[in-house]
């Protein structure tokens, strides 16, 4: 009898960019070529150190993130890829998705990655406004933007993600809407779209600059307004908002970030790569050095999730998506309703009207409202347990 495999995403975190946004906390930074690429023999020398472990999953999903992973050579992201169908169960057709930066790449680059096999893009733009990027420390300008949309499209590519940015220093209204717009008379329409207000994080240029009380940010009306206009032309264009910040053409939806939401098992390669794998959390390293050394004993802060912090993930993951958590799924899992174990939540929530529950040819789901997707922070930490 054949064993039916486990599902598994992998996701690669590339920690090198040109320069370092104002706005970006993430962990990453510039390089040199030599740093590059020891950081990329260390993620092979893991990627097939680690393979045994996984031989009972099928690899379901890639994502290759930063960072801006497309300032790596196009051979490294190719002998990537390569390692994982030598050394893992990929399934026939995997999303496999890389991050890119206008200004980064080139048809020769393009071309490499869609012979790889990379079937999905993801192209950060953010803002069509050239003095908005300018203000963000972006490398490229709209019009570099256009040069790489039009080259992937050219070159076979028909899974495209737009990134774009709302609540910007010095953007209003209309420049918001402008950018929606533009990314929206792309021929053909991006497949999807992610749609981010920005927050000031601790650390970042941004930050300091709102200390010396130099940054214009939109006020919170201004910023409401974006918000709103965002749903709303995006919708009218053809878009459903499966996730909190997140629209797709339909059927389209990123199958490898649905993955994290519903708690699908993923295992992350790279400084800082955060992995699930059968209720263990864990996560490598955030020293660059200590990983090149030592990329297969990196691990650390394991985690084993007990029954209700498991729970706890459920909720607040699942409710980021707008289909919500399956009442019928809770329960095969749990061995209890969801009105068993959070009742009295739900039903102080359906009151205020911020969750529903809503049923479709799949079952019941709990679900947040239109309300509740606009304070979805304020209900998800009512599912946590004290």
């Amino acid at each position: 009898m054949k064993i039916e495999k486990k599902e598994l995403e992998l996701y690669f975190h590339i920690p090198f960019c040109v320069k370092k946004c104002n706005y970006c906390d993430f962990l990453s930074a510039p390089c040199t070529r030599e740093q590059q690429e020891a950081y990329m023999g260390a993620l092979f020398a893991e990627l097939e150190g680690r393979a045994a472990e996984y031989q009972d999953y099928t690899v379901v999903s890639v994502f290759i993130g930063g960072g801006t992973p497309s300032i790596i050579p196009e051979a490294g992201i190719a002998k990537l890829l390569r390692i994982v169908k030598e050394e893992y169960d990929l399934q026939e057709n995997a999303e496999i998705t890389i991050e890119v930066n206008p200004g980064t790449v080139d048809r020769e680059k393009l071309q490499n990655y869609y012979q790889a096999g990379v079937n999905r893009l993801s192209i950060g733009l953010q803002s069509a406004e050239n003095r908005e990027l300018q203000t963000l420390g972006r490398i490229h300008t709209y019009e570099q933007f256009l040069d790489t949309y039009s080259l992937a499209r050219e070159l076979g590519f028909t899974n495209i993600n737009v990134d774009v940015m709302s609540a910007l220093p010095g953007q209003d209204l209309d420049s918001y809407r402008n950018t929606l717009y533009r990314v929206l008379n792309l021929q053909p329409m991006p497949e999807h779209i992610s749609a981010y207000s920005l927050i000031v994080e601790e650390g970042t240029v941004f930050a300091k600059w709102e200390a010396e009380g130099k940054l214009d940010l939109p006020d919170e009306d201004s910023e409401r307004h974006m918000y709103e206009e965002t749903g709303r032309i995006l919708e009218t264009a053809g878009y459903h908002r499966y996730e909190i910040s997140n629209y797709s053409l339909e059927g389209m939806e990123c199958r490898h970030n649905c993955g994290y939401w519903t708690r699908k098992s993923y295992v992350g390669f790279g400084i800082g790569a955060a992995s699930l794998v059968e209720n263990i959390r864990f996560r490598n390293t955030d020293e660059l050095k200590w990983y090149i050394e030592n990329p297969l004993g990196c691990r650390e802060e394991l985690q084993v999730l007990s029954v209700e912090e498991q729970m706890e993930e459920t909720m607040f993951l699942g409710l980021r998506m707008t289909a919500g958590v399956s009442c019928e799924a809770f329960q095969a899992y749990f061995g209890k309703s969801l009105k068993q174990v959070y009742g009295e939540v739900i039903d102080k929530n359906l009151e205020t009207g911020l969750l529903r529950f809503k049923e479709n040819e799949k079952g019941s789901y709990l679900q947040l409202t239109e309300k509740g997707l606009d304070v979805s922070n304020y209900v998800m930490s009512q599912f946590l347990f004290d």
